[in-house]
């Protein structure tokens, strides 16, 4: 079937009538084509859709939004614009011409329907996209928001549900979305992608038809599901506690405060007590100034210390917020890092900056190692901590994060500050980096597809019964026969 030939950016005479009507809708410009619907019908439609305020193109360029096409083909619609040598053909909507009479009828850009869409055939190159999220790189920026928000969404009322199934399956979905490098407008472009399965197709065809998910609506306006996401924003409080004070009957903060027969344990005392700042963001600013009081007090007590941020500011590049702030310190000799975590925090709380901690030591067991769960949390030493940020320790380009009004000179932020030996070092860096779903395909990647073993502590592999060592996260990733990942391409 042949299509018209497309130019680069030809400026034909006919566009120099665009100029003469007013254009209403910027975000929409429109390509119509030729093929079966003929010079004369094309340049007809083109005066009308003109007169009422649409940006039509006679050559086809990058500043196309939707292609409109009358009884073409499918297949051969999308070869001709696989071809056409745009630097992005998935952006583009692709519709028949019953999207433009609808729009000519209302007199505006109508909302995409299924039934304005071509047959699609994907433009992204599905059989690329990997089952793990380690051999995806994330985009800079998440083109598919509007569905990996309602998806991780979905998965958290699963978690709350005790649904691990599904659970996973939403956070798979979204990881695959993320990695996409351009946003998907109908369901024809993630045919053959893994990880999305039918439940994730039909939340994705009701965004695509409507513009939102009735089914995270419904979830959201769910009186337990609204409890829960409250109760487990207390620091200490994981879903299984906040599924016990639901069943008591409790509903807000205030009630379980105020409820003499629940005893808060100490983290919780001090989540309830912190709550508004420690439930606020923390900046990047923040962070900074976090990062230069620890990194300042361990070189007061052993100055070739060494300290890592890690967590979200380390795996998300520009990344401005952040819910805590987490760091991993070690020593350059084996057995050095023995009581360094705790005279840490005895000069914190020296610093009068202290306002809680949690000390867990360490129990790492190497012949218990590496586990093959997840979720287990790793056996490092560790602190979970509340700080006291000062205003006066911020640098002039960012302040502190306060309500509007708020005179205090002072915010609680939450640190996570973990110890770990030095030949450890490397493993516990990249575990504490994520991001979650990164870490998880990362261990299932080592496990199905090269018999090894991988967490937080230890790389072993089991055909050659030994453990492999690592002195850095590149060396992690070429035992496992992977091209290295940069912190900020983890955001699965």
């Amino acid at each position: 079937v042949m299509l018209p030939r497309v130019k680069k950016r030809p400026r034909p005479v006919e566009a120099g009538a665009r100029g003469q009507e007013e254009v209403k809708f910027n975000e929409v410009t429109v390509y119509l084509v030729e093929r079966k619907m003929g010079s004369s019908r094309r340049s007809f439609l083109t005066s009308l859709a003109r007169s009422k305020g649409f940006r039509v193109e006679y050559a086809l360029s990058d500043e196309v939004t939707h292609v409109v096409a009358e009884d073409n083909q499918a297949g051969a619609l999308w070869a001709w614009l696989r071809g056409s040598g745009l630097r992005d053909v998935s952006r583009l909507q692709v519709l028949d011409i019953s999207w433009f009479t609808d729009s000519m009828r209302e007199g505006r850009p109508v909302t995409v329907e299924t039934r304005h869409l071509t047959e699609c055939s994907p433009p992204t190159a599905a059989a690329s996209v990997s089952q793990y999220a380690c051999l995806r790189r994330t985009t800079t920026e998440n083109h598919n928001k509007i569905f990996t928000d309602v998806l991780e969404e979905l998965a958290e009322n699963s978690e709350f549900n005790e649904s691990k199934g599904p659970c996973l399956a939403f956070r798979r979905a979204a990881s695959v979305l993320k990695s996409l490098p351009s946003a998907v407008h109908c369901l024809g472009a993630i045919q053959g992608l893994p990880c999305l399965g039918e439940h994730t197709k039909a939340v994705m065809e009701e965004i695509l038809i409507f513009g939102r998910s009735f089914k995270v609506e419904e979830v959201q306006s769910d009186e337990r599901y609204q409890a829960l996401k409250l109760f487990t924003s207390v620091f200490g409080v994981g879903p299984k506690t906040a599924e016990k004070w639901y069943r008591r009957g409790l509903r807000s903060l205030k009630e379980i405060l105020a409820e003499p027969n629940i005893q808060l344990n100490r983290m919780q005392r001090a989540g309830f007590l912190y709550y508004r700042d420690i439930s606020k963001a923390v900046s990047k600013a923040e962070a900074k100034a976090l990062r230069s009081i620890i990194e300042e007090t361990a070189h007061w007590i052993a100055p070739d210390s060494i300290l890592a941020l890690t967590g979200g500011f380390r795996s998300h590049r520009g990344k401005e917020y952040g819910h805590d702030v987490d760091f991993l310190l070690t020593m350059p000799e084996m057995g050095k890092e023995e009581g360094l975590l705790l005279r840490v925090i005895d000069r914190l709380r020296d610093q009068g900056i202290l306002l809680y901690c949690e000390h867990q030591g360490s129990t790492v067991d190497m012949s218990k190692l590496p586990s093959r769960r997840f979720e287990a949390m790793d056996h490092f030493e560790k602190c979970f901590l509340i700080l006291r940020l000062e205003e006066g320790q911020m640098e002039r380009d960012g302040g502190l994060q306060k309500d509007p009004g708020e005179s205090r000179g002072w915010r609680a932020v939450r640190v996570d500050l973990v110890a770990t030996p030095v030949d450890r070092y490397a493993f516990a860096l990249l575990g504490w980096t994520g991001s979650r779903q990164f870490e998880r395909d990362l261990r299932r990647f080592a496990r199905k597809e090269r018999g090894m073993c991988l967490d937080n502590h230890a790389l072993y592999d089991k055909t050659k019964k030994l453990f492999l060592p690592a002195t850095s996260e590149e060396d992690i990733f070429a035992h496992l026969g992977l091209e290295y990942v940069e912190p900020w391409q983890r955001n699965a």
